[in-house]
């Protein structure tokens, strides 16, 4: 039997992408699965095409948690804070920009965590899923809203680990790089740059998950190569901080 086995879980920002591919690995694996997105058709699409063990719960990410423990018999075992804004922009992106990215990308998941922890710390069980991509362990040129916020996830998600894990939350951050899915594409000639050549499908990030869950891996590594450009990073930032100019170069001369 699946260790997933009637588990309770909501993966936000599931209408399609990692999010979608996430909800039907649960469900496969033998959870009830809320499927939450921004758009009601994308959520009841996805949700009718795993079938049973799906409920579709539209809305914002940032509100969500109530109405999916509800809709869910009253537990969350499993919350994956999928949803998040590709904003792209440099630092002259327009406050709004910077507001929505600050909203969706790491405020959201704050919020999910305020809802779920009391529950979880009493239970003495709980897992916390964060989709946070490369970018919040490296960056991405040409997106300063969403690499800052990136980062903010990542950090949130490491300080709920160290903070909890001895009280039996558990943690894990999923960090890919290119991910075959609308957000790339709407990462435009950046993303054809850095992320297109090396991109993924959806259901290569799930099962890294599953894989690191299995192994109770804080950071998920779809792409094995960004545990050494983070290293490069940490050691050597100059060195790397001046081959990413290089690639923004590259990119302003396309």
């Amino acid at each position: 039997m699946s260790a997933y086995q009637d588990q309770r879980v909501v993966v936000t920002g599931a209408g399609g992408g990692i999010g979608a591919a996430l909800a039907h690995r649960f469900a496969a694996e033998g959870a009830t699965v809320v499927v939450n997105d921004l758009d009601p058709a994308k959520a009841a699409a996805v949700a009718g095409s795993i079938g049973a063990r799906a409920i579709p719960v539209p809305g914002d990410a940032s509100a969500v948690v109530a109405e999916a423990r509800e809709a869910l018999g009253g537990t969350v075992d499993i919350y994956c804070a999928n949803a998040g804004l590709a904003s792209g922009g440099d630092a002259f992106a327009d406050e709004a920009v910077w507001e929505a990215a600050w909203d969706t990308n790491v405020i959201a998941h704050v919020r999910a965590a305020r809802a779920l922890l009391p529950d979880w710390l009493e239970r003495g069980t709980g897992r916390f899923v964060s989709t946070v991509s490369a970018a919040g362990l490296l960056t991405m040129i040409g997106a300063a809203p969403y690499s800052v916020t990136k980062h903010g996830a990542l950090a949130f998600a490491e300080w709920l680990s160290l903070t909890y894990r001895h009280r039996g939350v558990q943690v894990h951050a999923i960090c890919p790089q290119g991910v075959r899915t609308d957000m790339l594409t709407a990462a435009g000639s950046a993303g054809e740059l850095v992320l297109a050549p090396t991109a993924i499908e959806p259901e290569a990030v799930a099962d890294a998950l599953f894989d690191g869950m299995e192994k109770g891996r804080f950071l998920i590594l779809p792409h094995p190569e960004v545990a050494d450009f983070y290293a490069a990073r940490a050691t050597e930032p100059d060195r790397w901080l001046s081959g990413m100019n290089h690639l923004q170069q590259k990119w302003e001369t396309r």
